[in-house]
Parts: structure tokens; sequence; C-alpha cells
């Protein structure tokens, strides 16, 4: 096979070195194969299709074989739950169709990995990585997707996560799934993906797909972007349709893409919004959405932005603080003001919140098992709890405490609930976000996205130094997070939120901050 070296790209400076780090210096993995495709752009990729030099299949094949090479062997670092047996069929498909003259667009040809609670109706199966769910079937595609093959994406597998998103029971691990294994981050190899996207994470960022696609209910997509030095965006909830994906909160939850940049994030993000009669969150999105949000990238984006600062993520983590500091300088060095934020909405949200996802996550996974047909493994939450106590590896880590809390809850159509969500909306929204933003004529809010990954720890479960996820996900409203340093080995972001439907302006920010500072570097799988 032909070797790709034009795609052989040289590792970004870091830009912000931090004194003293966190961890002890690791030792390097036994030398892992070369990759002619490490880094490589959606952008590259099509002038490479579009020149003829390559192929889709050969380009599909090769990242099969790193997923080989790194995933299975190697560090082995367990990202994979399933590779799609037509992967490659559906790359000679999509190479007829340029050889007759037709691109169906950027993400023509682009390989890319779903989340495994995404349903796909093909050879592969949807699991949320339960062994309840092992070998279940789908009737359909979910939107998203059938909107990436429309635009033309091979779909190369499933990516593992944390189980149920994360949302199953106390100290679970991030990224340990029952069917799965354990995920580990290919920066230090017993640090902990973060999760519940961990897959989707890890392999975005080992160069096992150019894409991925994860889902957030609260710090799942923004999470192991920052923990894997990558870019996540978390869009607007119903910029992008949940149908056909296992679902956690009706009210936060949504898909989103992953990458290695602000632009190939950006392209993939408007191959997947849309309207969606199947999901009545897309019916507000109407005039608000761009199949295009590479006409917002602008590498003078922080000029005259009035940025606010979040400061209760701040002074727990020294390393985190100085190089937010260095970064500071920078935004401030482009133009933009920085105003310091203590607080965003009041603590009693936290609460409402948690409540808000029980109620929902009983009325969803419910009607979620009914629309898998008659051959659905498992028929109702009642049936759930009930296989995960006769398993032998679903409960050896930790419990199932949130679906049985979820089981006790009152049906969607109570008094409770509606009340719980309103006044929930009430704080996350206009007693939140929007106050905050109104007030201080903000452009968006800034924090670090979270602390280095921990070690992974199956016995007292995650270790969450810092996080800022949480105001854009209650109230639905997006994030995005960009790498902006390392602490020691492991990389750290920086997170750009905002009000909803401001996708363009933080994709804006998000860009001229990436551009300007350019700190991601590949992860080189060092070992614990």
């Amino acid at each position: 096979m032909k070797k790709l070296l034009i795609f052989i790209i040289p590792l970004f400076t870091l830009a912000c070195e931090v004194q003293q780090p966190i961890i002890d210096a690791p030792q390097a993995t036994p030398t892992i194969p070369t990759f002619a495709l490490e880094e490589t752009t959606i952008e590259q990729i099509q002038k490479v299709y579009q020149s003829g030099e390559f192929s889709i299949q050969e380009i599909t094949q090769q990242y099969l074989n790193r997923i080989e090479a790194i995933d299975k062997n190697g560090p082995r670092i367990n990202s994979i739950l399933q590779i799609n047996p037509d992967a490659l069929s559906i790359a000679k498909q999509l190479d007829a169709e340029l050889k007759a003259g037709k691109s169906r667009g950027p993400m023509h040809g682009i390989p890319v990995l779903l989340k495994d609670n995404i349903d796909t109706q093909d050879r592969m199966f949807t699991t949320a990585g339960s062994r309840a769910l092992a070998g279940s079937k789908p009737l359909q595609d979910s939107w998203v997707a059938k909107s990436l093959r429309a635009a033309g994406a091979v779909i190369l597998g499933k990516a593992n996560l944390s189980e149920w998103a994360n949302f199953r029971g106390k100290k679970s691990s991030s990224g340990w799934s029952g069917l799965g294994g354990q995920v580990k981050n290919p920066y230090v190899l017993d640090r902990n993906p973060c999760g519940s996207s961990a897959g989707s994470g890890v392999a975005v960022s080992a160069n096992l797909c150019m894409i991925a696609i994860g889902t957030e209910t609260n710090g799942s997509i923004v999470c192991p972007s920052t923990a894997n030095g990558i870019v996540g965006i978390k869009p607007t909830v119903g910029l992008i349709s949940r149908s056909g994906i296992i679902p956690i909160s009706f009210t936060q939850d949504t898909p989103g893409p992953m990458a290695r940049t602000v632009r190939d994030a950006a392209i993939c993000l408007g191959a997947m919004v849309g309207i969606d009669a199947n999901d009545s969150k897309t019916l507000l999105n109407e005039n608000k959405i761009y199949t295009d949000y590479t006409q917002f990238l602008n590498k003078d984006g922080l000029a005259g932005k009035r940025i606010g600062l979040y400061t209760h993520p701040l002074g727990k983590l020294k390393e985190v603080d100085a190089i937010l500091e260095k970064q500071l300088a920078f935004i401030k060095s482009q133009g933009a003001t920085i105003i310091e934020i203590e607080e965003i909405g009041s603590p009693h949200v936290a609460q409402l919140s948690f409540d808000v996802m029980l109620f929902e996550y009983k009325d969803g996974l419910n009607k979620y098992f009914a629309g898998l047909g008659e051959k659905a493994p498992i028929k109702n939450l009642d049936a759930l709890i009930a296989f995960n106590k006769s398993d032998p590896i679903e409960l050896q880590h930790y419990g199932q405490e949130y679906l049985i809390m979820a089981n006790e809850k009152e049906g969607l159509d109570s008094k409770t609930y509606k009340e719980t969500l309103q006044n929930m909306l009430a704080g996350s929204q206009k007693n939140g976000l929007d106050k905050v933003l109104q007030e201080h004529q903000l452009d968006a809010i800034i924090a670090p996205t979270g602390g280095p990954a921990w070690k992974t720890d199956w016995a007292n479960g995650d270790t969450f130094h810092i996080g800022s996820s949480s105001p854009a996900a209650r109230a639905g409203y997006p994030n995005i997070t960009v790498p902006m340093g390392f602490v020691g080995a492991l990389p750290v972001g920086l997170s750009f939120f905002g009000a909803a439907w401001s996708e363009p302006q933080l994709i804006e920010m998000a860009y001229a901050f990436e551009q300007g500072t350019m700190v991601r570097r590949a992860p080189e799988f060092l070992r614990e």
C-alpha cells in the first residue's frame, strides 16, 4: 500500500509548560506502529480524494488497521466495542460515487465512530455498554446515523462508553461498561478517559477515526474531550435530534461531534442539524441552524468580545490555574475583555436537575425498550434492574442506585415532575445563564473544562477535581471545549459556553483561541 507521507504532521508545540506536575514522568510504552494519517484533518483527506491519490476504501482500511494495532493490541486502550462489518463496502459505494463525479459534501468518505448508545439499523448492535442489551437490534437508524450516512460518512463502528451513559449507580468508573470493560486514557494508560463518551474521546485522540459522536446530559462530551486533548461541541438541546439515542433526560440530552480541530467539529455539526418530527425539541431550532458552520471560523474571533470568566472551578488545582492565567493573557491580547463571574444560578438547581433526570430517565428508558419491538432483550426498567442483579459482571464494581431511584418516580404527568422541571429551567436559564449574560453584556463565558485525568479506580470510582459543564448542561445551552495546555503529560481544556443557539459565536471564539494557541499534541500511550 502507498505511504501517505503527506500526512505526517509535526506535533504542536506546547504553549503552556507547568512546573511541578501533578504526576511523575511516566515511562514510554513499547514502540507504537507509525501511522501516516496521524492528526489528519477532513480538509486534507478531501484533497487526497479529489486528487485520486487514495481511495475511500484505502483510507478506511488504514483506520481499521490502526484500531487493530492500538485498540485491540499494543496499548489496548479498549475504546471500540464493535467494528462495522460493512465499513469497507460502504467505502466502496462512496468511491463509486466520487468516480461518477458525485460528492455528498465535506463528510463524504470521512471515517466516523458512534457512541454505542446511538442506534444503527445495520449489522451492529446498540447496547449502551450493558450486557442486558447484548445483541439488541434497533428497528431503524437514529437521526444521527441517518444524517451521517446521507452526508457520506463511513461509520467504522461503535465506541465503548460509561455504561448507561454513566447514570446507573454511585461510585462508577468512567469508561467502564459490562460489555466493553475499561477504556484507557491514551496519554497515560492508568489514567481515566472521563465519560460517558469515553471511547469516542479516546478514539479521536488516538487517531482511530477522524470524528466521533458523543452524547451529553451533563459533561459527557466536554469531560472526555478535555481529558483526551480534543475539541468537543455540546450543542443547544434541539439543534440535533435525539431520536434513536438511548435516553437519560429529555430536557438535557444531546449528541455532538468530537474532533481534533474546531474546523472538523464544525463540519460534522452541520451534517447533523435539522428538524425531526420525532423529537419535539428540534421544532424550536427553525431559523437557528446552519448546515455550514465553517463560515464562522474566524482567526480574529476574540477581538472586541466581552467574555465572562466563571471562577467557581478556580483555586482547586494550581497547575490548571497557572495554565489558565497564561491563556487569559492571550485572550486579552486578542482584544477581548474579561469579566469575572463568581456564580451562575443558585445551588438548589443541582438537586432539581437530578430529580428531573430521574423522572425522565424512567419514562425515556421504558419508551426506548418498547420501541425495540417484540425481540427486545429487555422490556422495561423493572426487567433491567432484575437482569443486573442476576448477572455476574454488571454489579461487580458498583451498583444501580440511579436505576432504582428512577424506577420509583411517578410519570411525567405528575404535578411534582412538572413543578420540578419548571423550577429547574427557571433557575438554570432565566435566573441562571441568561441573567448573567444579560447583566454583564457577555458574548460568552469561559472556564477550565476540568482537571487532568485521575487514576482509574474501580473501588472508589471517579475523582472529579474540577468541572464547569453544569451551567450550560442544565440550561440546555451550548458548550465547546478546546485544548488549552498540559499538566505534565495530561491535557486540559478551556470551555466556551453561552446563550441558547449561540453556536456560531462560540465556534468563532473557540477557533480563534485554538488557532492562536495550538497546544494539542498526539498521545504517546505512556505506561502507568
